[in-house]
């Protein structure tokens, strides 16, 4: 036979080989069954709890635009069928221990559905000892847990925020120091949240793109915006429908 046409019956022999494997897969592809994932129906109301601080009532902006809000509509528009309502009990100012009183004080019933904790920077700006967030936090965390039913997998712990970029931290001469310890801070809680297997959501690295992008800081210059409290949301919805579908 001469190489010519060896080479020949090669190509076709090849192209036949091509043609058969094709049709294979196109056969699989058509007969395999389009898999749909239903969403799971939440109880006929749910209630969810939010402490903390300013971060928390979304000081300097909108009654619905702090981040517990918008995340309670985010809720009611998947789940129209449920009936959500919200308490927050925050205040801006608030450092572990006002809010561990408030808590004490407010003495909410232990039936909540969602606890969202977020909390810290009043102790780090007032130059409060970290040994008192070392102490508190953990006691904060245990009574979110406790008005979550007493179940940790329905409490979402967010980070603090970097105020060092706002305009108002930048006065500071510099954000070395404030993000220092506010990485402290988180850290710590980060770090409590998963030896005891209870979610924690980082949300500081939004905050800390404040100074590249304005609009996410709020008109006093200080606070995250409308628009930062939405991509909170963002990050912290997935977290929340898995837990109140679980």
């Amino acid at each position: 036979m001469k190489p010519q046409f060896k080479q020949i019956v090669t190509i076709i022999f090849s192209i036949f080989l091509l043609s058969c494997s094709s049709d294979e897969i196109s056969s699989e592809t058509s007969d395999s069954p389009i898999i749909s994932i239903p969403k799971i129906p939440l109880a006929s109301s749910i209630k969810y709890l939010a402490l903390g601080d300013s971060y928390t009532i979304g000081q300097s902006v909108c009654e619905t635009c702090n981040y517990p809000q918008q995340l309670n509509t985010s809720l009611e528009a998947i789940y129209p069928e449920t009936k959500f309502s919200l308490k927050i009990i925050a205040k801006t100012g608030w450092t572990t221990s006002n809010l561990i009183s408030a808590i004490n004080e407010d003495n909410p019933q232990s039936n909540y559905d969602l606890v969202t904790l977020l909390i810290g920077v009043n102790n780090q700006y007032q130059g409060i000892n970290f040994s008192v967030y070392e102490k508190e936090f953990p006691e904060l965390l245990n009574k979110a847990i406790t008005l979550a039913k007493g179940d940790k997998k329905n409490v979402v712990v967010l980070s603090i925020p970097d105020y060092a970029f706002t305009p108002f931290g930048t006065m500071f001469g510099g954000t070395t120091k404030i993000s220092t310890e506010i990485a402290q801070y988180n850290s710590f809680a980060e770090n409590y949240c998963k030896a005891n297997e209870v979610t924690f959501v980082s949300i500081t690295d939004i905050t800390q793109k404040g100074i590249q992008i304005p609009s996410l800081v709020a008109g006093d210059g200080l606070h995250p915006s409308k628009e930062a409290y939405t991509l909170f949301v963002e990050r912290i919805f997935p977290k929340v429908k898995v837990a109140l579908q679980d």
